[in-house]
């Protein structure tokens, strides 16, 4: 009788694993099909999305057209599932900016679990028009995220068009594509490891309910990049890199002097590289190229030919935390950098990107004490006031705002917080 019991008690525990097993099936089978509707591009978002009724600011990208208006994209909601893009312009070199003009926000509140925007970029290609890259997943992160883009063929328009959102692939873009001396546009795109699956989980949770989700993309998970031959009209995967201790990857690619492609990326260990020489397809095994906190960096080929270098603290310096971010140049293709201009010395101040005007002025957006403060910032400067270490440019101007959520004191992130921060006191 006991050796029945027990086989009892097996067959009641193998049904309910197996039932729990299906039903994670079913939610992830659920969960993918609604990660592959396409969201609305809101260009009528009202009041709802205005900066002062938002409570988070996360720098996404920044971008000029060829008349001249200024674009900025940003995080609202929190670095977390609640997360959605807000865009507005400005018109006068960014001294004022509109409200809120665009949203992409794929949240529903009648989804059995939160759908998100949270990785993107803006990008003009050469062509005039205005790219707008952005992820959307289940949960903060589903194992897979989708990559799309929604395309601007008038951005100067005082009513821009938006395109109907198109499907790249699986993975996210942070990075500004690079266009190559060959024509091709290389775009930068992260499969996330694993492990992001089980941070800034929703209250209560112990893990992920799509936990086991898409192990079929564990050997790819890594820095992509995918190419188009054809101005953006089609993308197609090439190679990939394996970076040691991932996080979000956060990679760009240069192409060096000698036709080579430059490939750098944030990592837990400080900032990496590899190198292709054969158009992408295959990479060099990574190696360390500087010390870095754990952050987002930036680097742009510049009209001179010189090469722009955006990070926190001095090259090979490893600081504690998100702080002073400086502009260095280098003229030798990366090998080494010179000039020092401080944009920003205050704790916090991270996700630096940007692009030149054809006056050669460089333009750079980056954010301040997301949940405390919410900036999001901007800095005008020239190779000239890099290498001075100091502003001398006539229009060079640092600390500009582009947007500060008015709800921020509010929200419960910035409450919890400041409750963390009084423990320690």
């Amino acid at each position: 009788m006991k050796k029945l019991n027990i086989l009892y008690t097996m067959f009641f525990i193998f049904c309910a694993t197996h039932t729990v097993v299906a039903q994670n099936q079913e939610l992830i089978r659920i969960s993918d099909s609604l990660a592959m509707i396409p969201p609305l591009v809101n260009t009528n978002p009202g009041k709802k999305y205005n900066a002062k009724n938002l409570d988070y600011g996360m720098t996404i990208g920044i971008e000029r057209t060829p008349g001249g208006r200024i674009w900025a994209c940003w995080v609202g909601g929190g670095d977390n599932a609640n997360a959605f893009f807000v865009l507005a312009w400005s018109d006068d070199e960014g001294k004022k900016w509109t409200k809120t003009k665009v949203v992409i926000d794929p949240h529903d509140e009648s989804l059995p679990l939160k759908r998100r925007t949270i990785v993107g970029q803006l990008w003009t290609d050469p062509l005039g028009r205005l790219w707008l890259f952005f992820d959307q997943a289940m949960t903060y992160y589903d194992g897979r995220s989708g990559n799309w883009y929604t395309l601007c063929e008038n951005p100067d328009s005082e009513n821009p068009v938006w395109s109907e959102p198109v499907y790249l692939g699986i993975g996210c873009t942070l990075q500004k594509p690079t266009v190559m001396s060959s024509g091709e546009w290389v775009l930068p795109v992260s499969i996330w490891p694993r492990s992001r699956m089980d941070i800034l989980l929703e209250k209560g949770w112990k893990e992920n309910p799509l936990k086991g989700a898409h192990p079929e993309l564990d050997a790819k998970r890594g820095a992509h990049v995918m190419v188009s031959t054809d101005q953006g009209t089609t993308w197609e995967f090439r190679g990939m890199v394996k970076y040691p201790s991932p996080s979000f990857d956060e990679h760009l690619t240069i192409e060096k002097k000698d036709g080579s492609w430059w490939m750098t990326a944030r990592t837990g260990v400080g900032i990496w590289q590899s190198y292709s020489t054969d158009k992408g397809f295959t990479w060099t095994e990574p190696e360390k190229y500087q010390e870095h906190v754990n952050s987002r960096h930036f680097i742009l080929r510049l009209k001179s030919g010189n090469l722009l270098l955006v990070r926190h603290g001095m090259p090979d310096e490893q600081l504690k935390s998100r702080s002073h971010l400086r502009a260095f140049i280098s003229t030798d293709d990366g090998k080494t950098w010179s000039g020092n201009l401080l944009l920003d010395e205050r704790s916090g101040v991270s996700y630096p990107t940007g692009f030149q005007t054809p006056d050669g002025y460089i333009y750079i957006s980056y954010d301040h004490q997301r949940t405390r403060e919410g900036d999001v910032l901007m800095a005008r400067f020239t190779e000239e006031d890099i290498l001075e270490g100091k502003i001398i440019s006539e229009r060079g101007d640092l600390g500009m705002r582009i947007s500060k959520p008015g709800r921020v004191k509010k929200s419960a992130a910035n409450i919890a917080a400041r409750k963390k921060n009084k423990m320690k006191k």
